[in-house]
């Protein structure tokens, strides 16, 4: 039965393809356009749309290899690592989803198929448990050979999955699997130990809770899974344990090798193996995907479980920073799966290695801290650390909260652990409330127009006018039939030009006319995958509901942002050409007056560095390449070279912007046809925004003339105050900086015999 985590990952895809599932590949861990969720924990997070009704896609089945971190926010699995075999901040979790196509029937077949065929896993072994309500899934299990003794009907806590408060929800079905007897606990599933564990969780999306809590059935029901990569390797190898598996004994070794340890040879020394075996893993990945260490967010995430294992690390010996010689061992056996971490190994290693350094310099900065804080304590009287400056230490400083109650058990102090326990609950108050998987942000509205209207066609890449029929109205919160003048509205149209914000680009803006009124467009909105919005207001007449109207971009706005995202594309090429290709977009504007372009690197860039990147980019443009354009598969424009960002969402098919063989991006925005419409780039400033990520404003065409006239007005000017040319501006400069400081020198030699003279006096 043992088969490798490669052979089960891979045999998994397959089965599912051959059951008539669309591969998609793995969504990045950092979500994509949704704010609500800190990390990616969850395969069904990229489908998180479609079932809630606001997308649609091409295919109604798909299978994927999702990577997810539990690590903060709602689902945190961190302070458990190390501690059990089966607790992991980064994992892989396979899934089978179905969007309205098949249902509870082929979703049981396929699980209890592929588990006892294609892995082999022993029927007498497995035990399933549903919702007790759930009768129809209970029968589906006796029909397909599950005896009712190994059938456990169980509550709502165990066996009823919700997305959020309101929302699609339904019953599952988790399968179980029982280890034997020689591993210690009950023999039943959801009982005490890890004798009987979940296996793959199998969920039946078929209802819609209201506000109200009432259960209302979805007219298309669904089927989300997710079955943990880890943990069905180990029960796959017959090991009892996550971390005996072959996804982690290769880390474990390098590990010992490392340390002069050995994996099993005490309880103390296999815990920090496991912690930073885990953490290895979560931090290779997390920085793969463009994050950084940091002090909030995501980033302060990473902080965390870096110096977790670093801290670890320690209690084994290493007092060096020793991570970042590790990571190659995560690359050497993920890399083949996952290729985008051999790409960025440098970069791994070398962000791993300033936040070791950073993180021995936080230890010197907080010892003498702590030691203070015991010293008040001791002469106070008190037998205990306040809670409050224990976690100022452990949240603020970083400081290993073991290291802490260490130092006082030393001093004969204890830790005030309630006072403690309070403020850490109040922080993960904080993270859940931007961690949880909510529902939509947008107005309900938007969901309710974007289930039945038809989807917008966007046409703005062929032409900048086109007349298209107004689908629906908005004001505030409201469809109505009709507005008038000097309403504010948004518009649905069945077909436009106007380019909806996305990409880093903006909305168009432009005038809609029609029989009766005009409207001025100030923002172009996509709120749902399907539907834009033309936000703007009634400048004469009326606009109502069913009436055709001519649509037209502003061609001269569009065209100044089309400029400035091309140049956007040249100026990332540039970066990852100079710097190397773990330069990543964090973030990016595109406007018609200027671009910004955030992305990953760990120190700022010299003026050479700046200027090497601008002349790259004008090289490009004065060569005046096409820009070309062409729709592909997601994995046909990945495989081709393209790159993605994690900001970005998108579906099976991409469309694919190329610059010759220099800039290769999957991108939804409008550009040049020719790089020479660009006229000129121009770097404006450079400047870090967080730990690791730099930011660069830049002007194209005539906002980059205009910014090089008034240099030249400048320098004009300061040439006339001077009496010197141009080029004497700098050696006239320093003379006259030289010339001040001499004069401030004999200022202060007056000011001391001045003084001198007055004391003799007095």
């Amino acid at each position: 039965m043992s088969q490798p985590a490669d052979e089960l990952r891979q045999s998994f895809i397959r089965y599912f393809a051959g059951q008539g599932h669309q591969v998609l590949p793995s969504s990045p861990l950092i979500p994509q356009a949704d704010p609500t969720l800190l990390f990616t924990n969850a395969g069904m997070n990229q489908f998180k749309q479609v079932f809630l009704g606001e997308e649609r896609r091409a295919y109604t089945r798909a299978v994927t290899v999702q990577k997810c971190m539990r690590a903060g926010g709602k689902h945190n699995d961190l302070e458990n690592v190390g501690y059990t075999g089966r607790h992991h901040t980064f994992f892989e979790m396979l899934g089978n989803f179905s969007f309205g196509d098949y249902f509870k029937e082929d979703a049981i077949r396929f699980g209890w198929d592929y588990l006892t065929t294609v892995v082999g896993l022993s029927k007498d072994r497995l035990w399933v448990t549903v919702f007790r309500e759930d009768d129809e899934a209970f029968d589906l299990w006796k029909k397909i050979g599950v005896p009712t003794s190994r059938l456990v009907r169980c509550g709502e806590k165990d066996n009823f999955w919700q997305m959020g408060d309101t929302g699609p929800c339904g019953p599952c079905s988790e399968i179980h699997y029982d280890q034997g007897p020689s591993v210690p606990g009950d023999a039943v599933p959801n009982g005490a130990g890890d004798r009987v564990l979940e296996v793959w969780n199998l969920v039946f999306m078929q209802y819609d809770r209201d506000a109200g809590g009432t259960l209302k059935p979805l007219p298309k029901p669904s089927i989300d899974t997710g079955m943990g990569l880890e943990r069905l390797a180990a029960v796959a190898q017959g090991v009892h344990s996550n971390y005996d598996s072959d996804l982690f004994t290769p880390i474990l070794d390098s590990i010992g090798k490392r340390t002069g340890h050995r994996y099993g040879e005490a309880a103390s020394v296999d815990r920090s193996m496991r912690v930073i075996a885990d953490h290895l893993r979560a931090i290779v990945f997390l920085i793969a995907d463009g994050m950084v260490p940091s002090n909030e967010g995501r980033g302060y995430v990473l902080r965390r479980i870096l110096r977790r294992a670093a801290r670890h690390g320690r209690l084994l010996g290493a007092a060096e920073p020793f991570l970042h010689e590790l990571t190659g061992a995560v690359i050497e056996r993920m890399g083949e799966a996952y290729p985008e971490v051999k790409q960025a190994a440098g970069a791994i290693a070398q962000a791993t290695q300033g936040e070791e350094e950073r993180f021995i310099a936080t230890l010197d900065q907080g010892l003498p801290i702590l030691n203070d804080l015991v010293v008040k304590a001791k002469a106070a009287g008190q037998g205990s650390l306040a809670g409050q400056a224990v976690f100022k230490l452990y949240d603020t400083y970083g400081f290993p909260l073991d290291l802490i109650a260490e130092a006082c058990k030393e001093q004969g102090l204890t830790l005030d652990e309630a006072g403690f326990q309070r403020e850490l609950e109040e922080q993960r108050d904080r993270a859940r409330k931007t961690g949880g998987f909510e529902t939509a942000k947008a107005k309900p509205v938007v969901a309710e127009l974007a289930g039945r209207l038809r989807p917008t066609q966007f046409v703005g890449y062929e032409g900048l006018r086109v007349e298209g029929t107004v689908q629906a109205v908005l004001k505030g919160d409201r469809v109505v039939k009709e507005a008038s003048e000097g309403d504010e509205i948004e518009l649905v149209l069945d077909v436009t030009p106007f380019y909806a914000e996305g990409g880093g680009q903006v909305g168009d803006q432009g005038l809609l006319s029609g029989p009766e009124g005009r409207i001025e467009i100030r923002e172009t909105t996509r709120p749902a995958a399907d539907l834009i919005l033309h936000k703007g207001v009634v400048l004469a007449g009326l606009v109502r509901e069913g009436e055709r109207l001519e649509a037209r971009v502003n061609g001269a706005a569009r065209q100044d942002a089309a400029r400035n995202h091309t140049a956007t594309h040249l100026l990332h090429a540039a970066l990852r050409d100079l710097l190397g290709p773990h330069v990543k977009q964090y973030g990016s504007l595109v406007a018609p007056n200027r671009l910004r372009f955030d992305f990953a690197h760990f120190k700022p860039l010299s003026s050479r560095d700046i200027d090497e990147i601008e002349a790259m980019v004008n090289e490009h443009v004065r060569r005046n390449e096409t820009v070309c354009t062409e729709v592909l598969g997601m994995q046909e424009a990945v495989a081709a070279g393209a790159l993605a960002f994690f900001e970005d969402k998108y579906g099976e098919k991409v469309r694919v912007v190329s610059i010759d063989s220099f800039s290769k991006e999957l991108c939804g925005g409008t550009h040049c046809r020719q790089t020479g419409e660009i006229g000129v780039f121009r770097v404006v400033s450079e400047t870090g925004v967080a730990a690791g990520v730099r930011r660069i404003e830049a002007l194209t065409g005539s906002g980059a003339l205009a910014q090089i006239k008034g240099l030249e007005a400048d320098v004009r000017e300061l040439s006339e105050l001077l009496k010197v040319g141009p080029s004497e501006l700098a050696a006239k400069t320093r003379k006259l900086m030289a010339q001040l400081k001499d004069k401030e020198r004999e200022l202060e030699e007056v000011k001391l015999r001045l003084a001198s003279g007055s004391s003799e006096q007095a």
